[in-house]
């Protein structure tokens, strides 16, 4: 069986010219004699490995020498608990911006640990259709937390709130290198590989080092961020196979003219199946408000659940999987991360046009 399409909202699809090279050199890595996974962390093999990711995307997301870049074990859920257990200062307060599940679960994090937390902006009233526009940040906070993109609703921040007295934390593990980061506001920006950077298990935190200083003498080693940052990731073993997987990816995406030209691709690619939805208002039924509509998760309903289960049934058979939608919203989600084709958005579109005329 060749390659379907797969619109899977994670671990997702990773492109395959990255995949083929990982395959090539997986028995023996540079003429070592061993694969990537079985060598020395602190070899030499290994450690341009490791260096080049780093230099990499450095480059490719423009980030700022402020800045360390830690590769820690896990993925974001682990970061819910990290950011208030390392920026909660005396006064532990902290506002969130609740625009879905997964800003809930790092609100549940905060109030676990006993943070004062303010939820400063809230789309839960339209079932998170849309991100909350004024945001109004209140003085006195530790830190501010949002959800860049939201993988369940299908909604995206196109900018993010300047807080003027407090620090920025942004989960961007669904749209993480998939268009240029403007880092002016953020003090700790962190993603989990597996939608577009890699395989799952492990998360990178882009961390300002000035935010070490903040943390406490009781924190253990492992849950400081400077534990990573000052050590280049290697105070323990780190994940070994995604830092390599992670490097190629890197290149794939500078060779794809670097965030601007993945950008560009990924609004390309989206417009084709929501053209498809915005000609058909009543037969396909987007989730999110337009201005609020992600280029990395396209969630909509059929006019009926019967039509939904059909349109799963049959966009299997014509090699596209993943595309039941969440609980949370129910019918269809297409995920389109950067790895996904222009051809396989538009055999997606193709095929909604052609449902459309046979159940309209």
């Amino acid at each position: 069986m060749g390659r379907i399409y797969n619109f899977s909202a994670g671990p997702a699809t990773l492109p395959v010219e990255v995949l083929e090279k990982a395959r090539d050199e997986f028995l023996d890595f540079q003429g070592s004699g061993m694969s990537i996974i079985e060598m020395s962390h602190r070899g030499k093999i290994f450690d341009a490995v490791h260096e080049k990711s780093f230099e990499l995307m450095r480059k490719i997301a423009n980030i700022p020498d402020r800045f360390d870049i830690n590769y820690m074990g896990g993925g974001a859920s682990t970061q819910f608990a990290l950011i208030p257990m390392n920026l909660s200062g005396k006064g532990r307060k902290a506002g969130y911006i609740n625009t879905g599940s997964w800003s809930k679960k790092a609100i549940e994090q905060a109030k676990i640990q006993g943070i004062d937390m303010q939820e400063i902006a809230s789309s839960k009233d339209s079932n998170f259709n849309h991100i909350p526009d004024p945001i109004n940040v209140p003085s006195g906070l530790d830190y501010v937390h949002a959800t860049s993109n939201n993988t369940i609703f299908g909604t995206q921040f196109k900018s993010f709130p300047k807080p003027a007295d407090s620090v920025l934390t942004i989960d961007m593990s669904s749209d993480f290198l998939s268009k240029p980061i403007d880092w002016d506001s953020v003090g700790i920006a962190y993603a989990g590989l597996q939608k577009n950077a890699g395989p799952s298990g492990m998360a990178v935190a882009i961390v300002d080092r000035e935010l070490y200083k903040r943390e406490k003498d009781d924190t253990p080693t492992m849950f400081r961020y400077s534990t990573y940052g000052e050590n280049k990731s290697l105070y323990n073993t780190p994940p070994t196979f995604q830092i390599y997987m992670l490097g190629l990816i890197l290149e794939w995406i500078d060779g794809k003219g670097g965030l601007q030209g993945i950008a560009k691709h990924n609004e390309s690619k989206a417009a084709l199946i929501y053209d498809v939805i915005d000609a058909n208002p009543e037969f396909y039924i987007g989730h999110s408000q337009k201005d609020s509509r992600s280029l990395m998760n396209i969630t909509f309903n059929c006019k009926s659940d019967e039509l939904n289960a059909r349109f799963l049934e049959e966009s299997k058979k014509q090699g596209m999987d993943g595309l039941k939608g969440h609980r949370s919203v129910g019918g269809l989600r297409a995920s389109i991360y950067n790895a996904m084709s222009q051809e396989g958005c538009k055999a997606l579109a193709d095929f909604m046009k052609d449902f459309l005329q046979r159940n309209g």
